[in-house]
């Protein structure tokens, strides 16, 4: 019953942690945001106390269940480890190992170094909420958007309007790699050896396997009825019960539970078990017996799906999509390219240009504050409505979300980001806020003007200011028909990207934001 239990919390968890990640809408971190807060290292990181001392309660109580239910990452390993069983046809596969402690306290020693020096790039490779949440942005969102957009060709086909299709397009190249690497290696140690990632190289692991030692309920075996036949041994994914010793790892330990319901003799529970009580009974052994092989359930589902494909599949089904929507956005026609609706009007695709500053969503307060609490986890690039969010590329904020305007701008009435963050790395900031927050300002270069260029008239930036920074003025203010180009008034200027955005010189805009070290209120 507690194995069932578990298995069912933890699908729960999982499958709305994954929804965050996947949604289309935007609108499921309202009733599911929760649960993003409640990971460990975000809760850290935005000093949440009160889920902290409950997570570390929770441990010392009932062990490292926080692994097996709450983590994302922890849950996914169980479920690749599962269809591996069923594949193979081996239900208990698994052997006792020692510990690799010197590796495991390495990693920890790494992880604590960089999140106290401020290296955001190194605790987002080792966050395994991060992790979880790079390979569901990068890898599950394209597939879950592929199906979106099946159903709404066929639902407008049918006069209906219940789906509407969404771009499906590859951030950050880096990033995209990354989770591929992220989910083969933990795919692969999970296939193979259960909970190796999570035992080994997981900081969150080593942390609470600590206080897991000394919690109160734990995982006993009653030498009086074991007869060594180590079925829990070969059943424990975390290698962590030593039969023949009758000795448990609790540090490695995640309370699966999945020993107790393999065991013939009934002779493994989970107990209260305070510090100094008996890890096991001292009792002399008067008959051993192996339980019969079966006894054992025989596998009745066979697993039809391989990680290794998935994983390629994954990989170029999202260059495929990013190719077709290049397609879409310019046809090439006589070597010109053109406007996909067949006009003649030149549309080059914008490049982003070299910030000197680059720019952090509103609410971030400053770039410093953004780097030390972000955790790459992708859920602000993958809510953000505008396409505006992108991995950085830097070595020091590598894979941290910032602002770029080659697909959208970021609306003065959006602010998504700033609800979906879990470490506090964007604070939530209401609407009026986000007007009156200049996260940069805005830079015009003359020799890209289509004005001064081509001789043309255009009023794009000025149009679109929403904080009406920009105002033309004309050349030759002595002639009314004179042209006018762009004069920017950079204390009101909130550097919300929508002249650069929306000016039509290319491929480089005649006008650009270049952000601000630290956010202040105009």
């Amino acid at each position: 019953m507690l194995r069932k239990i578990r298995i069912t919390l933890a699908i729960i968890a999982f499958t709305l942690i994954t929804l965050l990640f996947i949604d289309v809408t935007g609108t499921l971190h309202l009733w599911f945001g929760w649960i993003a807060k409640i990971q460990f290292l975000p809760a850290l990181l935005a000093l949440n106390v009160g889920v902290i001392v409950a997570l570390l309660l929770l441990t010392l109580i009932l062990g490292r269940v926080y692994c097996s239910v709450i983590c994302p990452l922890g849950v996914f390993q169980d479920m690749v480890s599962w269809i591996s069983s069923k594949r193979k046809k081996r239900k208990n596969r698994f052997t006792y190992s020692p510990a690799i402690t010197w590796l495991r306290y390495t990693v920890l020693g790494i992880f604590i170094i960089a999140f106290i020096a401020g290296i955001g790039s190194i605790v987002a490779l080792l966050d395994p909420y991060g992790s979880f949440g790079r390979m569901a942005s990068n890898l599950f969102a394209p597939i879950y958007a592929w199906g979106n957009n099946l159903l709404s060709f066929f639902a407008a086909k049918a006069n209906s309007y219940a789906f509407y299709p969404v771009d499906v397009w590859i951030k950050g190249g880096a990033t995209f790699v990354i989770a591929i690497i992220t989910f083969v290696v933990v795919a692969y140690l999970a296939w193979r050896n259960g909970r190796t990632y999570c035992n080994t190289f997981c900081p969150v692991g080593t942390i609470l396997g600590l206080v897991s030692r000394i919690s109160l309920f734990k995982i006993s075996i009653d030498t009086d009825k074991c007869t060594g036949c180590t079925l829990c041994s070969r059943r424990c994914k975390s290698s962590c019960i030593d039969a023949k010793n009758h000795k448990i790892d609790y540090s490695r330990c995640v309370a699966c539970m999945d020993c107790i319901d393999n065991c013939c003799n009934d002779a493994i529970h989970f107990t209260f078990m305070p510090k100094g009580h008996p890890e096991t009974s001292k009792v002399e052994q008067t008959e051993q017996k192996e339980c019969s092989d079966t006894m054992i359930q025989p596998s009745v589902i066979n697993a039809r799906r391989s990680f290794l494909t998935a994983s390629a599949l994954l990989a170029f089904g999202s260059l495929v999509s990013a190719q077709k929507r290049k397609r879409q956005r310019h046809k090439q026609v006589n070597g010109a390219q053109v406007n996909a609706d067949g006009g003649l009007t030149t549309l080059l695709p914008k490049k982003a240009p070299k910030r000197t500053t680059p720019i952090v969503p509103p609410g971030a307060l400053s770039i410093q504050n953004f780097a030390k609490h972000c955790t790459a986890c992708q859920l602000c690039v993958s809510t953000c409505p505008n396409g505006i969010l992108r991995p950085s590329t830097d070595p020091i904020t590598f894979m941290q979300p910032e602002m770029n305007y080659e697909h959208g701008y970021c609306r003065p009435e959006c602010t998504k980001c700033s609800e979906v963050c879990p470490t506090g790395a964007i604070k939530p900031i209401t609407k009026a806020e986000k007007s009156a927050t200049q996260i940069g300002h805005a830079v015009w270069v003359k020799r890209r003007c289509i004005v001064l260029r081509d001789g043309v008239d255009c009023h794009e930036c000025e149009r679109h200011c929403p904080t009406k920074a920009i105002q033309l003025v004309a050349i030759n203010p002595y002639d009314p028909d004179s042209l006018k180009t762009p004069v920017i008034n950079t204390e009101i200027c909130i550097g919300c990207g929508a002249c650069e955005n929306l000016c039509p010189s290319r491929p480089m805009s005649a006008i650009y934001v270049e952000g601000h070290e630290r956010h202040r209120t105009v």
